[in-house]
């Protein structure tokens, strides 16, 4: 039986085995509008019903040996190689990925588990000097049943991320996957993890509507939430958690700056650019949205970026061998239109693309831009690429700080330069000639401002302090004389 076999999972969520439930939705595939198949929703009463449950698993998953945990991550890290091209046809027929994405994030899969299986076994404490005579330690200890709601874009990487982690450190996971993309980014984590040998009741997988969503962060039993998403729906599960007294590991929206210094290979930088706002449509937090470049090279960079943009075909990923697939639906298709015509309004140039396709947008460059435009102030989550230029690294700090995100920057050409740039910079990531979107296991992701809160997921250091709480343990080595 292939992994993904609908007969397991067809209108059932996973929690302690699949379960049939009241309620399904329909799996559409975004470039063709096709029916793929049926997942089951979950309800809020059945959220309860699974937080007591991992409550309750999770205390015997902690306590199982590190190394046991560790071996079930990496069993989940190989199930996902063998396994990839399965899982890579899901993504792409119901997320919109092209293939060479797809391919890209079954990997950073295989990579998260393996990075994640040395977390048992990772230094989680340390040991405190103390004016008495005692020994005093402070250790790492699970935070118990973990929620993690995921995102569309990169459905299964971006749940993954949360849950492997969670899971590696001996808590039990609540995932809420996008019911847009619940196969790639629920069922396919769900299924290797049963796979793989973890204990059942320790991983829910729960599709639903907002009313699942706030489920899964109200329920008592949570103690940490991990969410990645839009800035707006991150303030309000950031409200409802401060309320709760929870923790809450918020990766936000990013309207992300590549700047083009002085010098720079325009050939390379244009390349550079293009792939940092067309990869996966612009559908990616870490997405260029904003291209400064030193007005020497204004008008041949943005020339060659409107030859670029041109030269890639939009379609379909399934049938078709593109650059560009859909976007996920109509509602966010009109959105990124209308951000360009408004634009256009305002007063900028379409210097290649601006049209829809199908279900897909071409490859957008506009110039004439300026900083108040809605395509340079606004996250277009689409593959708009907006070009302004600047004289001065001043100015250029400036304008890449005049920004309500703080996720991802590029900054292309000589590196001395770029360090000083780099230094003015408000950002939770820089990457020195490299565009903005980048990802690794071991690296810590996050950003400042409305771009999240400070979290960060990536490295043994940022998920230990995720995922578990701190606790001050003491020893003496007899009773303490008290003057009571």
């Amino acid at each position: 039986m292939a992994l993904l076999d609908s007969e397991v999972w067809a209108k059932k969520f996973f929690s302690d085995g699949w379960r049939d439930c009241d309620s399904e939705q329909p799996v559409v595939e975004p470039a063709t509008g096709d029916r793929l198949g049926a997942v089951g929703l979950a309800s809020a009463g059945d959220v309860a019903r699974a937080a007591a449950r991992a409550a309750e698993a999770q205390r015997a998953w902690a306590a199982t040996a590190p190394q046991e945990r560790a071996a079930v991550l990496r069993r989940a890290g190989e199930l996902f190689s063998a396994h990839a091209g399965e899982i890579e046809d899901w993504l792409v027929r119901e997320a919109g990925s092209v293939r060479a994405k797809a391919s890209f994030e079954v990997r950073l899969a295989v990579g998260e588990c393996f990075e994640c299986a040395g977390l048992p076994t990772h230094p989680q404490g340390e040991v405190l000097t103390s004016e008495e005579a005692r020994w005093s330690l402070a250790r790492r200890r699970p935070a118990g049943v973990v929620s993690v709601i995921a995102p569309f874009n990169f459905p299964l990487l971006l749940g993954l991320r949360s849950v492997a982690p969670a899971l590696a450190l001996g808590n039990a996971v609540l995932l809420k996957p996008d019911p847009r993309t619940a196969v790639s980014g629920g069922v396919v984590i769900a299924r290797i993890f049963e796979e793989a040998g973890l204990p059942a009741g320790v991983l829910h997988m729960l599709p639903g509507d907002g009313s699942v969503g706030q489920a899964v962060v109200e329920a008592p039993e949570v103690r940490v939430i991990s969410f990645t998403g839009s800035t707006p729906v991150g303030r309000a599960i950031g409200e409802r958690a401060g309320r709760l007294l929870k923790r809450a590991h918020l990766e936000l929206g990013g309207n992300n700056a590549l700047v083009v210094l002085p010098g720079a290979d325009v050939a390379k930088a244009a390349s550079a650019g293009a792939f940092g706002s067309y990869l996966h449509q612009g559908q990616i937090c870490m997405t260029t949205g904003r291209h400064l470049v030193h007005e020497s090279l204004l008008a041949r960079y943005t020339e060659a970026l409107a030859a670029k943009a041109a030269a890639l075909p939009v379609g379909d990923p399934a049938r078709e061998d593109v650059a560009l697939g859909p976007i996920i639906d109509r509602r966010q298709l009109e959105r990124v239109h209308g951000i360009v015509t408004r634009s256009v309004a305002a007063g900028a140039t379409v210097a290649a693309g601006g049209e829809i396709v199908g279900a897909g947008y071409r490859a957008t460059v506009l110039s004439g831009v300026s900083t108040d435009m809605p395509a340079w102030r606004e996250e277009i989550f689409g593959p708009v690429a907006p070009v302004i230029g600047f004289s001065t690294l001043e100015e250029a700090a400036r304008i890449v700080n005049d920004c309500e995100y703080g996720l991802s920057v590029g900054i292309l050409g000589d590196v001395g330069t770029a360090m000083k740039l780099a230094d003015r910079i408000d950002s939770g990531k820089i990457h020195i000639n490299e565009q903005t979107v980048g990802d690794e296991p071991n690296a810590p992701f996050g950003g400042v401002k409305a771009s999240g809160t400070g979290s960060r997921f990536g490295g043994a250091a940022a998920n230990v302090e995720a995922f578990t709480e701190t606790q001050w343990v003491t020893v003496r080595p007899d009773i303490a004389d008290y003057p009571f």
